[in-house]
């Protein structure tokens, strides 16, 4: 199988294979485990915070930060709808948190500061109280968009005007990085909380690192042992964190151009694609899109394409989403869209 139907589905290499087998461990809970340790300094030091705290997923980071950040009393998140807390987090804001949801219209992901200053709600005891913001670096649903930094600093600014935490939910943040040349401290070290995903385009089996003070991170140790995240030897998933650290963050560059070359074919065929910033394609194939995927030309083209050997996904909206990643080479792009004329020409 061609498996573009995340960058989640990546397996590790024979050097990541290597440095797990060897990697030296200890307890996690007591502080001791040297690899997560050393795994946890270096992402502090690279999004431009005090300390760092290991977790198994993004999942976890983003629902530990918006822990750390509500306030009982009907406090209120403010994000894009299609970002990853609101679609794919099985309603864990509200559960875990207690924060209602202020779903801001986007420009695939992105918004802006005055999208942001009119979200906030007026001081009064009818309402609930506007407390944290969140972006979405880079954007999933929006295609893989790099917010650029222009964009992300009026947010901030707005943020601050206004009293607000802010979060940086980086599940590709180094996708951003590579593209644009920014560095992950200048995307992430003004938030309260930050951080990286490695099981994503870094490649790494298991992990994330969340970034904040280090007031913030001895609280965020709390929520991860209530929530049942501790580990014990965690160096032998860290270490494949490191890895990619050191072997997968340039080539992310590769995936980006693989993914330019299949948006490219697609409108070829004749799809509606969304220019990729990065590694995501997100495109309808001819015949529209409809309300839900079973009932559109992208559910057929999806089931179709995966007896043909290439796995993809759909949105919310109906439209078809691939990922590339460092298990898909160009050749497989060009398979998948050799494939993909098969389907869409017959």
């Amino acid at each position: 199988m061609i498996n573009l139907y995340s960058d989640t589905q990546t397996q590790p290499t024979e050097g990541m294979r290597r440095a797990i087998a060897t990697a030296d461990v200890a307890d996690e809970q007591r502080g001791a485990d040297p690899t997560t340790n050393r795994l946890q300094g270096r992402v502090a030091e690279l999004l431009g915070h005090e300390a760092a705290l290991f977790l198994p997923s993004g999942t976890m980071c983003n629902q530990i930060s918006l822990r750390l950040h509500a306030r009982p009393g009907g406090d209120e998140l403010i994000l894009d709808r299609t970002a990853h807390p609101i679609i794919a987090e099985a309603g864990g804001p509200a559960w875990n948190a207690g924060l209602m949801i202020h779903a801001l219209d986007g420009d695939r992901g992105v918004f802006s500061a005055d999208q942001l200053r009119a979200a906030v709600r007026p001081a009064s005891r009818y309402f609930p109280r506007s407390r944290v913001v969140s972006v979405e670096q880079t954007t999933n649903m929006g295609g893989g968009r790099v917010w650029p930094l222009e964009a992300v600093r009026a947010v901030l600014a707005a943020a601050r005007a206004h009293d607000l935490r802010t979060h940086l939910d980086g599940a590709r943040l180094m996708n951003a990085v590579v593209a644009s040349g920014v560095s992950a401290a200048e995307y992430a070290g003004a938030f309260d909380t930050a951080w990286i995903d490695f099981t994503k385009g870094l490649g790494a089996p298991v992990g994330a690192v969340l970034c904040a003070s280090r007031e913030l991170i001895d609280e965020a140790w709390r929520w991860k042992q209530q929530m049942g995240g501790a580990f014990r030897q965690s160096g032998i998933v860290a270490a494949g964190c490191l890895y990619a650290l050191d072997h997968h963050v340039e080539r992310l560059a590769e995936d980006h151009e693989n993914a330019r070359v299949l948006a490219q074919g697609l409108a070829e065929l004749g799809c509606e694609v969304v220019a990729p910033d990065t590694n995501i394609v997100i495109f309808a194939p001819p015949g529209g899109v409809g309300e839900s995927m079973a009932e559109t030309a992208a559910g057929g083209f999806v089931e179709a394409m995966e007896r043909r050997g290439v796995e993809l996904s759909g949105t919310p909206d109906g439209r078809v989403r691939a990922v590339t990643h460092l298990d898909a080479d160009r050749s497989a792009v060009e398979d998948a869209l050799r494939a993909a004329r098969d389907v869409l020409l017959a």
